[in-house]
Formats: C-alpha cells, sequence, structure tokens
C-alpha cells in the first residue's frame, strides 16, 4: 500500500518543466517524489508529489516506481530518476541485505519512462538535505552553550541497517562522502556489552555496530540481554521492545533500549571525532519512536566519553530529525548540483 503524504488530486495537471523522480529507499519504506528545480523557500526544489511505500508489500523497487509513476498527469518527460538506497552499487547491483528484494539497476532502468537513472547513497541524500533543514525540524540532543565554527556535519541513524554520511561544507556547493560506517567493528564500552559481543560473536565472524544500533540489532540486543538475565521469552519485534521499553512493561526491553543509546553515543562519538564534526544529526526510523529515552542522559554520557576529547565533543551539537521527505530532496539536491552520475 502506498500513503500519500501531500493530497493533490492526480487530476491536476503538472506544470511543463524540467521534472525529476526521486525515491529514498530503505529496508522497511520506499519514500518516492515527483521533484521540480524551482525553488521551495531555501530548498533548492519543490516537491509535487509524494508518497510512502512499505516495502514487503510491493514485489519490486521497479513496481513501487512504476506505480507512482502511474499516478501522475505529467504533460513533461521526466528527464531523470535519482534512487536514493541504502547500500552500494556492486556492478549492476544494489548490495544490501536489508533490503526487501534485489535490485538491479539495468532493469530498473528499463522499467521506466525516464531519460537517465543514478543511484547514491540513502544516508548521502539526507546528509545533504541538512542544509535545508530550520529549528522546526529537528530536536536538540546536545545542545552546546558555544556553537562551534562551520565545518563538517555527520549524519548517521538506526534504521533497518545503521546509515552514515558526511556533509563537506564547500564553495560554491557542499559535497557529500558517503560511508559504511555501520559495518565498523561493534566495540563494548563496558562489561555488560562486553558479554553482549560475546555472545554476538557466537553467531557470526563479524560483529558489526549495525548488529546493534539497527532494527534488528535491538532483536540481538534483546536476545543476548535475557539469555544474560535467564529470561528464554521469545524475542518481540523491534517495536514491540521499544514500546515495552517506554513503557517500562518488561525489564529486559529497558536495558535493552539503555544499552542501544549507549552504544549510539558511543559510535556517534567516535564518528564525530573522525570526520571532525562541528554538528551531528541523528537520522533514520527508530529515533523517533524512543526519543524519550535519547534525551535520558545515556547517549550524551557516551558521546562525551572520549578522554580528552571531551571537552571538543561538548561544544558540537546533536539534533535528531525526522526523515520525512528529506532523502527525497537531498537526492534531487544532489543530482541538480551535478553531484550524481546517471547512467
Amino acid at each position: 500500500m502506498a500513503e500519500v503524504a501531500n493530497p493533490r488530486s492526480a487530476s491536476q495537471r503538472l506544470p511543463q518543466e524540467a521534472l525529476l523522480l526521486a525515491a529514498d529507499v530503505g529496508g522497511t519504506h520506499a519514500r518516492v517524489g515527483l521533484v521540480s528545480r524551482r525553488p521551495d523557500g531555501a530548498r533548492p526544489v519543490t516537491v509535487l508529489r509524494y508518497q510512502r511505500y512499505v516495502c514487503a508489500e510491493w514485489p519490486s523497487l521497479a513496481a513501487v516506481l512504476q506505480h507512482f509513476v502511474a499516478y501522475l498527469d505529467v504533460s513533461a518527460p521526466i528527464e531523470q530518476c535519482v534512487v536514493a538506497s541504502a547500500g552500494y552499487v556492486l556492478d549492476d547491483a544494489i548490495v544490501n541485505d536489508n533490503l526487501a528484494w534485489p535490485v538491479s539497476i539495468g532493469e530498473l532502468r528499463d522499467s521506466l519512462p525516464v531519460e537517465r537513472l543514478a543511484v547514491i547513497n540513502d544516508f548521502e541524500a539526507v546528509a545533504y538535505a541538512t542544509q535545508f533543514l530550520t529549528a522546526a525540524d529537528t530536536v536538540p540532543v546536545v545542545e552546546p552553550g558555544t556553537p562551534r565554527a562551520r565545518g563538517p556535519v555527520l549524519v548517521m541513524g538506526p534504521g533497518t541497517g545503521l546509515g552514515s554520511a558526511v556533509l563537506l561544507p564547500h564553495t560554491p556547493q557542499a559535497r557529500v562522502l558517503a560511508t559504511e560506517a555501520g559495518q565498523i567493528a561493534l566495540a563494548p564500552g563496558d562489561e555488560r556489552e562486553i558479554e553482549i559481543l560475546r555472545l554476538l560473536a557466537r553467531e557470526r565472524a563479524h560483529v558489526a555496530f549495525e548488529h546493534a544500533l539497527s532494527g534488528p540489532g535491538l532483536r540481538n540486543l534483546y536476545r543476548a540481554i535475557g539469555t544474560l538475565c535467564g529470561v528464554r521469552a521469545a524475542v518481540p519485534a523491534p517495536d514491540a521492545i521499544t514500546r515495552a521499553a517506554l513503557e517500562g512493561s518488561d525489564a529486559v526491553a529497558v536495558e535493552t533500549l539503555e544499552v542501544f543509546c549507549g552504544l549510539l553515543g558511543s559510535f556517534a562519538g567516535d564518528l564525530a571525532l573522525l570526520y571532525g564534526a562541528r554538528a551531528v544529526f541523528l537520522a533514520g526510523g527508530i529515533l523517533p519512536q524512543v526519543r524519550p529515552l535519547l534525551l535520558a542522559g545515556r547517549f550524551r554520557e557516551r558521546f562525551f566519553n572520549k578522554g580528552v576529547m571531551r571537552p571538543y565533543l561538548q561544544q558540537v551539537p546533536v539534533r535528531l530529525m525526522e526523515h520525512g521527505q528529506h532523502g527525497v530532496i537531498g537526492a534531487a539536491g544532489l543530482a541538480i548540483a551535478g553531484h550524481v552520475e546517471p547512467g
């Protein structure tokens, strides 16, 4: 099923001007927009149509995009499609175990009425869109008294996987560094996390941060903590774990989210130091759901816990952003700025 986010009637004719199709594809949702090059306030584009799809309800990404195009009433050709997807491109395929289906770029190109198609990383698009955020679009998690000078902006967050990218200020246009930082080896920060890592390491040769900081990661943490607590109950779905933690109805779920927020703070602090970040934005599908726990202090405690670098990190603002249309806007903005290579 498709969720229509802006209820414009499909019978309304769209303007005869250069149009782009932009898609932000994660493991759970695909967000698709028809975008005009016309600026919309501080943003470089105007989103004319927008829908959100549940990936598991569709047989392929091509089916999602074909449905969206069929819903349009377009009087001008769609000149380009930009797909911002979790994972990375290898030959003709988008590689990511968290996607709902395999994606062939060639088949996708052949299935759409567009002149060109390009594929970029989903967090690359979200990072580019942070330039156009307003204060109302975010919630402060760490708010320093004195903002740091302009510099790299880190964007990271857990959803079906763990994404990360860095916005690099540049004149006349910013650049974006896409990363696979979620695949960095999980680094425990205390004895409990060492015990959890030992359990996770029994199941795989490489334990990445993504194996703890993601929807599936929540289940991994819950199962490991349950084992350590002597609880052998069935592992709930990620949303049930977060709900039980917020309600305080399940001690294992409460500890799971405490460990989750601590590991997230530690990881965010490491990446901020690695890239010399002057600001951090937290994105992804999970964090807005657990905002009270994120703001409770465990994240900040671990974010700052970097020895002699603590004073540096205390001057780095961290803000929580809702995903929304930002991936679509960022993907289109990158294309218009000439930072993608269409095929």
